[in-house]
């Protein structure tokens, strides 16, 4: 397993805020898993980290920070 967290340097949909928005774990299998803090509390599954950045990665203004090496 590997931990992430995402860092937002603009908050586009006005929902999460900035900085550091959420925090993850990506999965030998390729799953990975990611919750979200502030206001609206949620966990998602993911099948993929291209589907993570796809989905949060609002063109670059959102980034991901890996807190374990590879």
């Amino acid at each position: 397993m590997r931990r992430f967290e995402l860092h937002r340097s603009e908050d586009v949909s006005g929902v999460s805020g900035l900085g550091r928005v959420a925090e993850g774990c990506l999965f030998e299998s390729g799953w990975v898993a990611l919750t979200w803090f502030g206001p609206h509390l949620s966990l998602y599954w993911y099948p993929d980290m291209q589907t993570v950045e796809n989905l949060h990665g609002h063109q670059g203004r959102t980034r991901v920070e890996w807190v374990d090496a590879p």
